[in-house]
Order: C-alpha cells, then structure tokens, then sequence
C-alpha cells in the first residue's frame, strides 16, 4: 500500500456523507485542513497511508472500503461501451474509471441495462423466421454456416427450375427409357462416358451412398440404397454431366456468398434435376391431378419412393400448368429440420413449422402410416396437412435404422382436389370456426397461445408471469 497512490475521493466523500460530516467536521477529526480534504475528495491528492490509518481508528473505516473494487465494474462497462451501439462514444477509458468511481451505483444500473439489452437481442435472433416473407436476412442473425445461407436461400424460393425441367425433358428424349430409366442410364453414360455403374456391398462401401472413380471411370452405389434411392443417385450423376450448363446458370442466380455453399447448391439442384428426370413433369401433373394428388399411387405409376413423389408435389409450378400449391417439410425423431421447400416458397412466417403438436412428430409413433389432419396458426390460416415417416438407408442388424418424417401441406381451401380432404371431418372447410382444426403456432418461442400444454419455451414477444399464487396449465406462463 506504501508503494500504490490510492486515488479514492468520490469513496471518501461518500463515506463522509453516510456519516453525516461536513467536509470541516471530517477534516478537524483526521488533523488536516478542509482544502486539502476537498482536494483528495476530487481525486487531485491521493490517499496517504497515515490517512487511511487515522480514517480506520477515527471513523472505524475499513480500509479495503477506500481500495475499493472498480476493476471488474470498468471491465463490465467497457464491454458495455465496445458494443457496435456504443462504440466510439467515449476517447479512452479515463472516463470508465471516472464513472465507476463517481457514480458506482449508475454504472452498476448500466451494466445490468446492457446485459439485459444483450439477452433480449439474442432472444430476438429467433425471430429471423418472421422476415422470410422479406426474402431478406436480419442484421440479428449473425454469421451463417454455408449449409444454412444455401437451406434459407432454397427455402424462400419456389421450389420450381424452369430450365432444369426442360432440360429434363430433352434429356428423356434422348434417353427414351420406356419402363426402364435406371438401365436406360446406364447404358448412358457408358456410350457417352464410358462410366460402369456398380452396386457394391456396405463391406466394400461403408460410408458412402455413392462413390465416382474417374480414374477407372465406374460409378458405385451402396447396397444400403433402396432400388428408388440407386435410381435418384445415378439420375443425380448423369444430370451433372448433362445439364451442367443449366445447373451453372441456376447457381449464379442464387447468388450465393461462398464457393462451399455454391458447391452444397449444386447438390441440391442435382436432386432436382434427377426428380424431374424420374418423374417428367407433364405426365406427373396430369397423373397428380387424376389420382387426386394420391402420393402411394403416384409412386407405385413413377416407381419412386414416397419421399421422391411428394418432394415432387412441391415442384408442379409451371406456367399454365401449375399444381396444388404444397410445402413440405422433414425432420428426424429428435425434432430437427433439415429439409424445408415449397411450391411458393416455403411459409415460414406463416406456418413454421416447430410446433410440437404438429401431427410429423405424432408420425414417429405410428411409422409408415399416413397421418392427415387440419391446422390452425394464430392468425386464422387453416393448413391440411400429411406426415408419414420415411426409412433411411437399409443398415445391418446391429444399426439403428436412420428414420425421419415428412410433413406436406397447402391451404386448406385445396381439401376438395385432394384425395387426403376426405379424411378430415365435414366441417373443416377452411375458416369454419368449428374447432376441428388443431390450434397451432410457427413456434413456441414466436406463439402467444395461453395455456398450450405442448409449450416447451416462453414467447420471446412476451414477459414472464410468474406468480408464486397462480400456476397455469402451461410450464411457461406469460403475461397477456
């Protein structure tokens, strides 16, 4: 302490005020003159040790009460103040150490305020889902992985590739595949490329669903791969080769930031690309509207997949021949969403999609059956909606099976052209009233329905109401 000037005026004049001292009475007790006291009390003279002694025994002052704690207040405002918000208000931090020594109990108000304002923007962040409508991102949202830049990208798109389509279609030309269009490929890109397509077994090709040598030029696909699956990835191959130009002009369109996320891009459309090529858009659209939008008919007609042929749903916005406006979405059993996409985009800020009650959670507990019920949001929109769970690649004994679930929707108001309006009651025919519709939210962190037993967190647009007298049905209630 001998060696440290302790510059403690604005403590020491606090300690005389709660005192009830003058600045004369203080300093006749300490044995100095009352200037010289007014001079340590504006931090122009320093605290002597013989100073801190006679104030310990006079005044019964703990000296550590003078020493004071201001370094980690300082820190705490100088996080405040390096915020984009505030940064550049203050020159150096001469003036945090005069705040925090002058009005401790202000700068202590200020620290909480700050951190208070920090939460409730990272609460917001969530609320990024709200501006999908926008087609723009929040300055909330904070860096992107490429993965989500592409999935929010596609997402607020329709799901329909004009030029992939017709591409698709001369490309089927070509082909002219007849019932046969995983052989048809495969003598393909043989004659054009040279390419041999294998299935080899999990032993040989553990953890890939397809491999391309270029240098023996053989393409191989994994056994785990339902024959749907083999047909999608040598689709996926040959669309690459063919309509690179095309998958070319698609990814510029995006525009997307990063050479990764371009590349994740250029996957995606090949998904497209193989689905229209699986599945030609005219006579999918005209079997679509015969069958009543059936998925298991429309299936077993394309030989796909269930997943392949309501994916495929999503896509019939063409000009002049449009579909039922569906969206889809896919999640695992743990709640993930990795797949979102719709005919219009998908309605994010409409519809969600991370309600618990949502009947492609229900799927997990009934695989392989088709659920079909309606769904109300907040503010009045009525969805049909159809979850069923889908099977992964086949593993061994000894795996877990990887299953997920889908989930396609539209406007309620389309029940009576699909095959699926049947199964829900007479009454539902969009904005009844009637309450057979399932109350639904985009998300338990956006909705505001009182008393949701399924709630898992607490609005963010809404202060807490916890009331030591009253406990609601929901675990997180909130004030109206």
């Amino acid at each position: 302490m001998a060696d440290q000037k302790i510059f403690a005026g604005p403590r020491l004049r606090r300690l005389r005020n709660a005192r009830g001292l003058t600045q004369t009475g203080m300093a006749e007790g300490l044995g100095i003159s009352p200037s010289y006291l007014n001079l340590i009390e504006r931090n122009q003279r320093p605290l002597t040790v013989q100073l801190i002694l006679k104030l310990a025994s006079v005044y019964k002052v703990d000296p550590h009460e003078l020493q004071g704690e201001t370094k980690g207040s300082i820190a705490a405002l100088r996080e405040a103040f390096s915020d984009p918000l505030l940064a550049g208000e203050l020159p150096g931090d001469q003036e945090l150490i005069d705040l925090a020594e002058t009005a401790p109990n202000a700068s202590a108000a200020m620290v909480k305020l700050f951190r208070a304002y920090r939460e409730q923007a990272e609460r917001l962040s969530d609320l990024n889902q709200l501006l999908a409508k926008e087609g723009r991102a929040t300055a909330l949202s904070g860096t992107r992985l490429p993965a989500d830049e592409v999935h929010e990208v596609f997402e607020r798109r329709a799901n329909h590739f004009a030029s992939l389509e017709e591409e698709a279609e001369a490309f089927t030309s070509v082909l002219e595949p007849g019932d046969d269009l995983f052989g048809a490929l495969k003598a393909w890109l043989r004659r054009e490329h040279g390419i041999v397509v294998k299935v080899l077994p999990v032993a040989t090709m553990p953890n890939w669903r397809r491999r391309y040598d270029r240098h023996s030029q053989r393409l191989f696909l994994s056994e785990r791969l339902s024959p749907f699956d083999q047909l999608r990835e040598v689709a996926m191959e040959a669309s690459l080769m063919r309509m690179s130009v095309a998958v070319a002009g698609e990814i510029q369109a995006l525009k997307l930031g990063t050479d990764e996320a371009r590349r994740l891009a250029r996957f995606e459309l090949a998904r497209y690309a193989a689905h229209a090529l699986m599945m030609p858009y005219q006579a999918f659209h005209a079997a679509a509207l015969r069958a009543r939008y059936d998925i298991d008919v429309l299936r077993s007609r394309f030989g796909v997949s269930f997943e392949q042929a309501a994916n495929r749903l999503t896509m019939l916005q063409r000009q002049g021949a449009s579909g039922v406006p569906f969206f889809m979405l896919e999640v695992d059993n743990a709640g993930n969403r990795f797949r979102k996409a719709g005919s219009q985009g998908y309605p994010q800020s409409r519809f969600g999609g991370g309600c618990p009650k949502l009947p492609v959670h229900a799927a997990f507990s009934q695989p392989g059956q088709i659920l079909v019920e309606a769904m109300e949001m907040p503010d009045g929109a009525e969805f049909l909606c159809i979850a069923r769970t889908l099977e992964g690649p086949q593993g061994a004994f000894s795996e877990r099976p990887r299953r997920t679930a889908l989930l396609l929707g539209c406007d309620i108001g389309f029940r009576d052209e699909i095959v699926y309006g049947a199964a829900l009651p007479a009454g539902v025919a969009g904005k009844t009233g009637q309450g057979f519709a399932t109350p639904v939210g985009p998300a338990c962190r956006l909705c505001e329905r009182a008393g949701c037993l399924a709630r898992a967190e607490p609005p963010v647009t809404r202060p807490l109401g916890l009331d030591e007298m009253v406990t609601g049905l929901s675990a997180f209630d909130f004030q109206g």
